[in-house]
């Protein structure tokens, strides 16, 4: 009887290598980038980062410490290099009379070269400014994912703004968190066939879902969840519940995060009486986080347009609160419209108006049967069209395209 040899099975094919590329990994604000980065299914993902912060929080393998690279010393013309450094003072020279090879502040050419991923993602458009010439010289494909501030930061700048518009030429794709960011790429010149939308992902078993019901005592409990920040509105609140607090003087707003206007916004919070009413319990982990949202009635998210123009996404928070159950309460902002839907799952008003802000929050708090309408549409929303394995697999999608279209013939 002739031996009968096992047939092995083919060798699983290797997934494609990505390099996830940021400045920072990572502040407590980019928790959608994390969710990103760690959450790929269909690449091999590995994180580039020039500064390290909170690893414990957002932990990662492998995690790569771009080095900082000395600018060689110019050689040849001594009495030039004498000139410029000791007499008129202006160091290092222009690169015209230097011989030293091309400078780059990080070691992130070579880096890639040893690693060779099929594709980068730079996270935020100002870092891609940043990194553009060693990702040339580098020579492989990119693609930049923006997300809020970064569509509008430095682009008061005509000479960023130049930059800006070689990122567009160079990068395979560029990505944004919503339609009105995209609508701000275009404005600074993207072409719009490279444009692609990324919405943040939501990790939906993290985030159980409850119905809302009105407090028997009247004890309502409204929150946000966000940076002290210009842009989240928060101010209009204050103005906002010194219209509301009278009717429910048993009512209490938490917001959950820290930020540049902490101490601002507690003064404000101090001259109109609602030092009771109002509490700023700082930055929390997701536990916590969670059960703050579990223990709420209602979120709020007035973003509004500020003096320098910056502007919202999607808020992250804003999803997850929603994913609870919370029913919302914002603005006419950015791309907060196009999550949520007025009447269906969110009372919306026109941004800086703390009487019409007032007035959604009134009228939910004295109509519980649209408390318990919104908050069922609320949860519904999210889960339909912000999961995590769906919005995952939609930025793995624009990898695909991204490598595909860096094979295509010029």
């Amino acid at each position: 009887m002739p031996d009968i040899k096992p047939v092995s099975a083919p060798p699983t094919p290797a997934l494609p290598r990505l390099v996830s590329l940021c400045g920072t990994w990572l502040k407590p604000e980019m928790q959608s980038v994390y969710r990103q980065a760690a959450n790929l299914r269909r690449y091999q993902n590995a994180v580039y980062t020039e500064t390290l912060q909170h690893p414990e929080r957002f932990p990662f393998e492998p995690l790569v410490l771009m080095e900082r690279q000395v600018r060689p010393r110019p050689k040849g013309n001594f009495i030039l290099r004498f000139w410029y450094k000791h007499i008129i003072k202006q160091w290092p020279p222009p690169r015209c009379i230097t011989t030293a090879p091309e400078y780059h502040p990080y070691n992130l050419p070579s880096l890639l070269r040893g690693h060779q991923p099929a594709l980068v993602h730079v996270y935020y458009g100002h870092k891609a400014v940043k990194y553009l010439d060693m990702i040339k010289a580098w020579g492989g494909p990119f693609l930049v994912s923006f997300h809020g501030v970064d569509v509008v930061k430095f682009t008061g700048d005509r000479n960023y703004v130049a930059s800006l518009q070689c990122v567009f030429q160079e990068a395979r794709l560029i990505l944004a968190r919503s339609q009105s960011l995209l609508d701000g790429l275009k404005a600074l010149g993207c072409p719009s066939e490279k444009l692609r939308l990324n919405y943040t992902p939501i990790p939906l078993d993290a985030f159980p879902a409850s119905m809302r019901s009105a407090p028997a005592d009247g004890a309502w409990r409204l929150v946000q969840a966000c940076r002290l920040i210009p842009k989240k509105g928060l101010f209009t609140t204050l103005e906002a519940l010194r219209l509301v607090v009278p009717h429910f003087p048993k009512l209490k707003f938490v917001v959950c995060g820290t930020g540049p206007v902490k101490e601002e916004f507690l003064r404000r919070r101090d001259a109109l009486n609602l030092t009771e009413n109002v509490e700023v319990l700082g930055w929390m982990n997701q536990p916590k986080l969670l059960a703050e949202y579990q223990r709420a009635h209602l979120f709020l998210h007035p973003s509004e347009l500020t003096d320098t123009s910056d502007q919202e996404g999607i808020p992250n928070s804003m999803l997850e609160a929603m994913a609870t159950g919370l029913p919302v309460i914002a603005t006419h902002h950015g791309g907060i419209p196009e999550a949520v839907t007025h009447g269906v799952d969110s009372l919306l008003v026109p941004e800086r108006s703390p009487q019409q802000l007032a007035e959604a929050i009134l009228s939910l708090l004295r109509d519980p049967a649209l408390l318990v309408r919104l908050s069922g549409a609320a949860s519904q929303t999210v889960r339909q069209r912000f999961g995590l394995e769906a919005s995952i697999s939609r930025l793995e999608d624009c990898y695909d395209e991204a490598i595909q279209l860096k094979n295509r013939p010029e």
